[in-house]
């Protein structure tokens, strides 16, 4: 059976159409993805327009979202995709391809960064050793080269462990270090900068960027031929102040004279993917309803409990929303193993088939096999309402990447 107390609108679930997961899933096996191409659809279409207006390039960071048989998807609305190493650049190359590549890392390998080169049109290095050391390799190969600046100025509250411009960062080149290390012979070498310092976050927290990476780098802008914002901009989130991202794009192009990119993961598939899960046991302790699912939070979708936040459910409530209320959970040893508390209009009871909501980012490229626990099948729920199995994990997927 499937509990299910509120008629659904949250945007997690508009991909829905108003049908329930019984109607549209109740026969998958679970737990399991289900990538939703019309919602991806959606998002390319706002991002597209963003570059229209503006004239500036969005790319695919896929960090938050790498399921390449949906790239075809976003492609037509993208300039391309970024990558943060060897292996995601060669899936954009391969899986976008006659598109832009750009990469970014923390630290070059230099047994990779021949390879690298094959794939990448921009790399963006993080520091000016790495700068100095693999810069000239990439001037050969014709690449464009960038170094991610850190202009010092924390936007975020709650999510240190997303922050690249919390105290002591690691990620980013202070104006102290750019003072310390960056020759004239390694300015020469640069056709851009990058930063990223947001993570879900509105414009106004980029109009407040801008402003510190002017005030420390405002005399370097003007000898670059492009500047990137980066990602963490939740532009396709109802709501997100697109007007005035567009002017912050504006200001800048017109200012330095710069092309403007833009590398969202999560705007690119937001709300475009569910992961459905059936109860598999429901027990009490204490005064707490407990009901442990088949799909685990450290798992299957890990952001839950390193960001932490709790994700949208169909149709439950906050814990005193409803008269029902369950602690949720998964099934491995790991105590901590918990989606969340909520509430429900009715009790859960085994076989219940529950629909967690925004689930296309960060999973499926994050998820593990931990305790053994296998990886969920993968679906795409096509806009004729078509569900297509893309991938089947088994045995197999586990043993082999442990010896």
């Amino acid at each position: 059976m499937e509990n299910c107390g509120m008629k659904e609108s949250r945007p997690a679930f508009t991909g829905l159409g108003g049908l329930s997961p019984q109607e549209l899933f109740g026969e998958l096996p679970t737990p399991c993805y289900i990538l939703d191409d019309a919602m991806l659809l959606r998002n390319g279409e706002i991002l597209a327009g963003v570059a229209e207006r503006t004239g500036c390039k969005i790319l695919l960071a896929q960090k938050a979202f790498s399921n390449y048989s949906l790239y075809p998807v976003l492609a037509p609305y993208l300039a391309g995709t970024e990558a943060s190493g060897l292996y995601e650049a060669r899936l954009g190359r391969e899986e976008m391809p006659g598109k832009e590549v750009h990469v970014f890392c923390g630290a070059y390998r230099a047994d990779e960064f021949e390879e690298l080169l094959e794939y990448a049109d921009h790399i963006v290095f993080n520091s000016p050793r790495q700068l100095e050391r693999f810069g000239p390799l990439a001037r050969d190969a014709g690449k464009s080269i960038g170094l991610r600046i850190n202009p010092e100025c924390s936007t975020q509250e709650g999510h240190a462990i997303y922050d690249p411009c919390a105290p002591g960062s690691r990620l980013g080149t202070t104006r102290t270090q750019w003072d310390a290390g960056i020759t004239p012979q390694l300015l020469a070498l640069l056709d851009g900068l990058h930063f990223h310092t947001l993570c879900e976050q509105d414009a106004d927290a980029l109009d407040v960027t801008l402003r510190a990476v002017e005030e420390r780098f405002g005399d370097v802008l003007p000898k670059m031929k492009w500047l990137n914002f980066g990602g963490g901009h939740h532009i396709t989130r109802p709501g997100y102040d697109i007007p005035r991202l567009e002017r912050c794009v504006n200001a800048a192009q017109e200012k330095w004279d710069v092309q403007v990119y833009l590398e969202p993961g999560e705007a690119c598939a937001l709300n475009a993917g569910y992961l459905a899960a059936r109860v598999l046991d429901v027990l009490q302790n204490g005064e707490i309803q407990i009901a442990i699912l088949d799909a685990s939070a450290a798992c299957h979708m890990p952001d839950v409990l390193e960001m932490p936040y709790r994700p949208p459910l169909y149709g439950a409530g906050k814990p005193e929303a409803l008269p029902h209320a369950f602690r949720l959970g998964g099934p491995t040893c790991l105590a901590g193993d918990i989606i969340g508390d909520y509430s429900f209009a009715a009790p859960l009871r085994e076989g219940d088939l529950l629909l967690f909501g925004d689930m296309a980012i960060y999973t499926t490229c994050k998820n593990n096999t931990f305790n053994g626990m296998p990886l969920p099948d993968i679906f795409v729920l096509h806009d004729s309402g078509k569900l297509q199995r893309l991938r089947t994990f088994g045995y197999a997927d586990f043993k082999q990447r442990l010896g």
